[in-house]
């Protein structure tokens, strides 16, 4: 792993991103985006994760976090997330999906038929005011530049709603 994601400073603001396996599309339906979202509440709420913006795209997701466990906290999350993926895959008899996910599953990863999330998160510890307002505005634009809505607040799966002065659908953390 290359020194630069890497967590450096425990407690320190870190922009992240976890990208599903082979770039496959995997959020394109609400239960899914359910099951990213309640386990980031949960990480929020009994992990101590710090969440100052956040978006999810059809393939992975970008986070502006913190938390003194931040390398345990998005290690369980990936798990826990995994489980309940494949889990409503299965449910949904998704199987193509499902085969796309074993296909593409490192031979290491022995625990599992599947594997949902490419390893590591590549941590970039926020280092000042302007780096955290490029990585925000850079992760709000996201649905803009593939051409999912026109401007950042009408995508629901993202803080930007909430940086536009209006209510999103995840409570954010204040910076300290």
């Amino acid at each position: 792993m290359r020194s630069r994601y890497t967590i450096k400073e425990p407690g320190g603001i870190y922009f992240i991103t976890c990208t599903v396996v082979n770039w496959i599309p995997l959020f394109t339906r609400k239960p899914y985006f359910d099951i990213l979202l309640d386990s980031l509440q949960f990480c929020r709420q009994d992990k101590g994760l710090k969440i100052y913006a956040w978006v999810i795209l059809d393939n992975h997701l970008h986070l502006v976090v913190g938390g003194d466990r931040l390398t345990d906290t998005i290690r369980d999350f990936k798990s826990h997330t995994a489980k309940r993926i494949i889990a409503q895959l299965e449910l949904e008899q998704k199987s193509w999906v499902l085969n796309q996910l074993q296909y593409y599953k490192k031979s290491f990863k022995t625990r599992s038929d599947y594997q949902v999330w490419q390893e590591g998160f590549h941590p970039q510890d926020i280092t000042s005011e302007e780096m955290l307002y490029q990585k925000t505005v850079y992760l709000h634009e996201n649905p803009v530049r593939i051409g999912v809505v026109e401007e950042p607040e009408h995508w629901v799966y993202s803080s930007a709603r909430d940086y536009a002065g209006e209510k999103g659908i995840m409570e954010l953390d204040d910076f300290d």
